[in-house]
């Protein structure tokens, strides 16, 4: 990708779930791109306007279950506390076992967010962190 734009993400066809995979040039970014794609598969993103921000803090074993943590939290925020999210800030994380991030938002409004896909929750299934050039966080939905 050596003078290309690099996308934030792409979504993974997949049969009876959606997937998706999330770049970035570190591995936060990678983080903070799959909650950016996540909630694109959520809602429309150019509909939410971030008035109100949230901490999310996750412990996990490695940095695959961190990955698959960190987005279940956000969705279950969405599903309880009706908040739709579109920016992300990890402030503190030892990038295996430890993350506090700041995740900017507001209340669900379903004249203006429309959801597009249900999503049940991010599964360890094909999940896989990679880094090359670039890192890369792939993870497949349940719908």
């Amino acid at each position: 990708m050596p003078g290309e734009t690099m996308l934030p993400f792409e979504v993974l066809e997949h049969t009876a779930d959606v997937g998706l995979r999330a770049y970035g040039h570190s591995l936060k970014e990678a983080f903070e791109n799959s909650a950016v794609g996540m909630f694109s598969l959520i809602t429309d993103l150019e509909s939410i306007k971030p008035t109100a921000s949230e901490e999310v803090v996750i412990e996990a074993e490695d940095r695959e279950s961190m990955l698959v943590e960190w987005l279940n939290e956000l969705l279950y925020r969405f599903e309880v506390e009706y908040v739709v999210f579109k920016r992300f800030e990890i402030i503190d994380w030892d990038e295996e076992h430890h993350m506090r991030a700041i995740a900017h938002g507001e209340p669900l409004d379903l004249g203006r967010h429309q959801i597009k896909t249900q999503i049940k929750a991010c599964t360890y299934h094909m999940l896989k962190i990679e880094h090359n050039e670039y890192w890369s966080a792939q993870v497949i939905f349940d719908i």
